[in-house]
């Protein structure tokens, strides 16, 4: 089992798909030289500016996140811009879910990753190192 170390990434114009890939691999580890599908030996991943990540084309009014109380009728839909309105974490934090393995492993994998709206995260004190990502 390897050190995890804590990763911080800003996704102020960043492309939402490519921080949350960038993220998913650093949670799985997939960048070492010891990975292995069954073993957690990701870093912890700290995503700051999340409401500021760019989505491309049309998403922004088309893209849709679905929710049901259990009771008929009871479904409820956001766009996404509604959605960064509600709750500016969550579609990161499914993007990122989506790219994790469909198993018992991504349960553990994803309390590894905190998401935060703005500038500001309480995890100074882990010395976070600032990850690069390609802007494109």
């Amino acid at each position: 089992m390897t050190e995890s170390k804590w990763v911080l990434i800003d996704a102020k114009g960043l492309s939402l798909g490519r921080v949350a890939s960038f993220a998913a691999n650093k949670l799985m580890g997939k960048d070492k030289a010891n990975w292995t599908p069954y073993a957690d030996n990701g870093d912890f991943v700290i995503i700051i500016n999340s409401a500021k990540a760019k989505i491309t084309g049309r998403k922004s009014a088309n893209k849709e996140y679905h929710f049901h109380s259990g009771y008929p009728g009871g479904l409820k839909t956001f766009n996404y811009k509604d959605m960064l309105k509600k709750d500016a974490a969550y579609p990161l934090l499914t993007a990122i879910k989506g790219m994790l393995p469909k198993n018992k492993l991504s349960n553990a994998i994803i309390k590894k990753v905190k998401i935060y709206e703005g500038e500001e995260h309480p995890h100074a004190a882990q010395q976070p190192i600032k990850a690069d990502i390609v802007k494109i």
